[in-house]
């Protein structure tokens, strides 16, 4: 699993590429902050629920949640189901709000 930090997603966003995000986050939590992105509970993508995001196969996927942890088992999963680069954002929104939006 390969990974990105939020400076470095941030940079790239800024700049203007065209980045596939996945917030497998719970519902709740995407509403109380959000950067965007394809919403995808964790749960339905262990559950092999990802038709919303099957296109996504062979483009670049930056999967977040709140801190690292669930979109690492939810890029883990992604790889098993063939997805070719899926990069985990270290500190999820957690880094993000600390670390870009102070």
């Amino acid at each position: 699993m390969n990974t990105i930090t939020v400076e470095e997603l941030k940079k790239r966003l800024d700049a203007g590429e065209k980045i596939n995000l996945l917030d497998v986050r719970e519902p709740s939590e995407r509403a109380e902050y959000n950067i965007g992105g394809t919403h995808l509970p964790l749960a339905q993508v262990q559950a092999m629920q990802t038709d919303a995001i099957d296109d996504w196969k062979d483009q670049e996927v930056v999967v977040y949640c709140r801190s690292g942890n669930r979109s690492g088992i939810a890029s883990l999963v992604l790889e098993q189901l063939g997805f070719k680069n899926v990069n985990n954002l270290t500190g999820g929104m957690l880094a993000w709000q600390q670390r870009i939006d102070n």
